[in-house]
């Protein structure tokens, strides 16, 4: 286990930003950084970081916490495992206890994995370099291909021999067990129970993960034989799913952050040669065909992406599929369109780092101009033929979630394709309605009774309504909570009250408060025990709680989706005030709010016991008891400047 002065070392120096800022492209906004939540698909930013609170949370999913809590989600690490990433990330020594077996054991399953595949990059790459076999086949190809000794280094390129289980033998010299050789995919056991490597006289493109581990592997055979496969892709892993990875990303994230754009080409030698020609923007989809998945983690650097696909009709039939997926996740998108027979690799080999570049910066193109030119070619002169390309332009339109985005791209198809804006907006219209209708039948189908009262409410029963309605109380009870986590620490500051704290003076104006929510309760009761112990509770003990309940709601109640405007008062000159002017103001606010709420339930219930109740007497003295809450009621209302109507 890690020592406790190493986890607060780590917890000290690990900055939200700078960890978060790994995996996402942040932008300053108010007090806030906000960004494409890396959680879940998102076209507008809803996850917000604060600097100062140290704590990441996304409004759209809910998924909030610290430096700790990111990684374990983000990476799917267990608390150690994100620790010792920390760890490394800040260059901190990690000082541990011994851990019982079964610990290791809960830690190192998935570990094994990244281990291994670790190793066998390090074999083929050896092998590479180093042995005569790998020298002679392997890194004469990657050279006869034109590719730099730094960039066959930089992406750490191997050769696997051509021996049915080198790797393997190797491996398991080295004391790494079978099952994770086979689970990495990295060998096959035959009928016979015997394992053997699953890359065989194949060139090795190692894929890295997000943060630079190795999780796969890509194998090129340099064998002519039309029976076997050019290239024989790592299997399904717990560490690798091929739709969620780009190949070339942990080389490319910087670059990308920084010039706001991402290349995107089909293969792992166009993304080499890209990078031959001093491009690190660059990406490929690692031998898959492009998915969803892959393009909300380039929208998660950037909203602009340029698609770089060979020149041949496969390349346009790939570059058209993905252009449309992408466009519907709202990035905007370019298109460089090679000479015929030309992809990236081949077009830099034959021109050179210098003019490659610069035909790439000449011949980007708009999205629209690109489909209408290779459409309208294919058409020719045929109406039949170029009704249907102009329809299939418009669709493409359709998909672009931003209305004022869409219309400039009418704009521009009416004068290219020479049809009037009109026909085109109203076939655009058509299109975006029949697909609202389609995605909202099921929804309008499955909410027709949701919004149907319960049956004991449709009674005719004031009271009951009335306590219905009255008794959730949760909102005001996290206000509470919200209160102590921001105001709790500072001193009061009204009606001539010294040394204490506003987390004092709310605690003991709730002793006659209980709290119906167990989850405020429980913080409520933890804060009051505190101060009963002479120990002032922070926000960020219940932010960093080992309670992910707890932590969770802290983290929800000491953020906001909401930064009010500068524009306000600069350009409207229109004052907005904060609540941390007028304090007071914000805690009896808080606290009588709250109060209104447990006193009209009491009303409620004791209304309905005077109907029930038969005994005179006894109802002369629930009558009595309503007319004292009553006036404790128009207390509070007069107050908060409430009208009471009864």
């Amino acid at each position: 286990m890690i020592n406790r002065e190493t986890i607060d070392k780590i917890m000290d120096t690990a900055r939200i930003e700078e960890v978060v800022g790994d995996f996402v492209h942040l932008k300053k906004r108010g007090t806030s950084l906000i960004g494409n939540c890396p959680f879940h698909g998102e076209k507008t930013p809803s996850f917000h970081v604060s600097v100062t609170k140290g704590i990441y949370k996304c409004f759209g999913c809910g998924k909030g916490g610290d430096s700790v809590r990111f990684i374990m989600e983000h990476e799917k690490y267990s608390y150690p495992e994100a620790l010792k990433f920390l760890a490394q990330k800040y260059n901190i020594e990690v000082e541990e206890t011994v851990e019982t077996v079964q610990d290791l054991e809960a830690q190192n399953a998935k570990e094994s994995l990244y281990i291994v595949s670790q190793f066998a990059a390090t074999f083929f790459e050896d092998q590479l370099w180093n042995n005569s076999e790998g020298k002679a086949i392997g890194l004469s190809y990657f050279k006869e291909r034109g590719f730099r000794e730094d960039i066959i280094k930089k992406f750490n390129l191997g050769y696997s021999p051509d021996v049915w289980d080198a790797l393997t033998q190797d491996a398991v010299k080295n004391k790494h067990a079978e099952e994770y050789l086979e689970k990495t995919g990295l060998s096959i056991r035959n009928d016979k129970g015997k394992l053997y490597d699953r890359f065989r006289g194949r060139v090795m493109f190692p894929i890295h993960n997000f943060t630079g581990r190795v999780i796969g592997f890509g194998g090129r055979t340099l064998k002519t034989d039309k029976n076997v496969p050019k290239y024989v892709n790592s299997p399904e892993s717990e560490i690798y799913h091929k739709s969620s990875v780009l190949y070339g990303l942990f080389h490319a994230k910087k670059a990308i952050r920084d010039l706001d754009n991402c290349y995107l080409v089909e293969g792992y030698a166009d993304v080499l040669s890209v990078h031959q020609a001093y491009i690190e923007n660059v990406v490929a989809s690692s031998g898959t065909s492009l998915t969803i998945e892959q393009i909300r983690l380039i929208g998660r650097f950037t909203q602009n992406v340029t698609i770089l696909y060979d020149g041949d009709a496969a390349g346009i039939k790939a570059s058209l599929r993905g252009l449309d997926m992408i466009l519907e996740e709202g990035l905007n998108v370019k298109v460089v369109s090679f000479p015929a027979g030309d992809d990236p690799d081949s077009y830099m080999h034959k021109v050179g780092a210098g003019e490659f570049k610069t035909y790439i910066e000449d011949n980007r193109q708009d999205f629209i101009l690109y489909k209408a030119n290779i459409l309208l070619a294919e058409a020719g002169t045929d109406p039949i033929k170029r009704a249907g390309i102009i329809r299939d332009i418009v669709e493409s339109i359709a998909k672009i979630p931003d209305n004022i985005k869409a219309s400039v791209f009418i704009r521009e198809c009416s004068s290219l394709l020479q049809i009037e804006e009109r026909v085109l907006l109203s076939e655009l219209n058509t299109m975006r309605a029949s697909k609202f209708k389609k995605a909202s039948a099921p929804q309008a189908r499955a909410s027709q009774y949701q919004d149907m009262p319960p049956a004991d409410l449709l009674a005719d029963d004031e009271p009951k309504v009335a306590t219905a309605i009255a008794s959730n109380d949760e909102l005001q009870e996290q206000e509470i909570v919200r209160l102590l986590l921001a105001f709790g620490h500072e001193l009061v500051s009204w009606d001539k009250i010294d040394n204490m704290y506003i987390g004092s003076f709310i605690m003991q104006n709730l002793t006659d408060v209980t709290f119906e929510n167990a989850l405020c309760k429980r913080i409520i009761d933890h804060y009051r025990t505190e101060i009963e112990n002479g120990q002032l509770p922070t926000a960020n003990q219940f932010i960093k709680s080992e309670d992910r309940e707890i932590a969770d709601l802290a983290i929800t109640l000491s953020t906001s989706p909401y930064t009010l405007s500068e524009n306000w008062y600069n350009k409207h000159n229109i004052y907005v005030r904060d609540e941390t002017i007028n304090l007071k103001a914000t805690i009896l606010g808080g606290l009588y709010h709250l109060k209104k709420r447990k006193v009209d339930r009491i009303l409620l219930d004791l209304l309905k016991e005077i109907k029930t109740e038969n005994d005179a007497t006894n109802q002369e003295i629930l009558m009595q008891r309503y007319a004292f809450i009553k006036n404790v009621e128009k207390e509070i209302s007069r107050f908060l400047g409430s009208v009471i109507v009864k």
